[in-house]
């Protein structure tokens, strides 16, 4: 049976998660500083995002309840285009220097989104970190016990919604080289931790990394479109 918890689970107390959701925001905002416009307009790793749009999300990542309640005002028919359309009109109100000057507000701040928990904010601020900074070729270190921390709870969580990606890693062995994690049941696929917690929530640029023999067709069926 498929393991549902990671064996040798890694456990960041809520303190120890926000120092490394502060350390990500610092980290990104620098990295923001450094692109030319051009860069902001780049596709990032999110299908219809650009690297403007994932970081003008970014600033959403502590809506009240008001906030909330006019975001499902402009609702688009599920919460996904939701939220896309949501990012877009920040990003088009808000100029670079806002941006960037938002996400560095943050840190510090332990809000997070109503109906989310500081597991979310790790893992929104771990994932999209990496949608911006992967296809521009630039670096954004992971920290592994972060990822790993951020993977268990995609991978056990029942609300919010767990991500399609979820479903299409069940039946496969997933196990970290770079520290003592592990899950499920299956073919085995092996990789840092970094690069497990982006398949877990669809991402394949690091397919690269993975080896193992459950690889081809856990990349297969990530590639296949989810049935909506």
């Amino acid at each position: 049976m498929r393991d549902k918890q990671p064996q040798d689970p890694v456990v960041l107390d809520r303190d120890q998660v926000w120092q490394v959701i502060d350390a990500q925001r610092a980290s990104l905002a620098d990295l923001l500083e450094d692109l030319s416009d051009d860069k902001w307009r780049q596709p990032s790793l999110c299908a219809g995002w650009t690297v403007r749009d994932v970081a003008a999300h970014l600033t959403l990542q502590q809506l009240g309840l008001a906030d909330m309640i006019g975001m499902m005002g402009q609702w688009r028919g599920n919460l996904d285009r939701t939220i896309h359309y949501a990012a877009c009109r920040r990003a088009a109100a808000l100029s670079t220097g806002q941006i960037i000057a938002q996400i560095r507000g943050m840190i510090g701040s332990r809000r997070h989104n109503i109906g989310a928990t500081h597991l979310e904010t790790l893992t929104d601020i771990l994932v999209h970190g990496q949608d911006i900074a992967i296809p521009l070729g630039r670096r954004h270190d992971m920290p592994p016990a972060a990822a790993a921390a951020a993977a268990g709870r995609v991978l056990s969580m029942r609300w919010p919604p767990p991500l399609p990606a979820t479903r299409k890693v069940t039946g496969f062995r997933l196990t970290a080289t770079d520290m003592p994690w592990a899950v499920g049941d299956g073919p085995g696929v092996q990789g840092p931790m970094s690069a497990i917690l982006l398949i877990c929530t669809g991402r394949l640029a690091e397919l690269q990394q993975l080896s193992g023999e459950g690889v081809a067709d856990l990349t297969a069926r990530l590639s296949a479109p989810t049935p909506k």
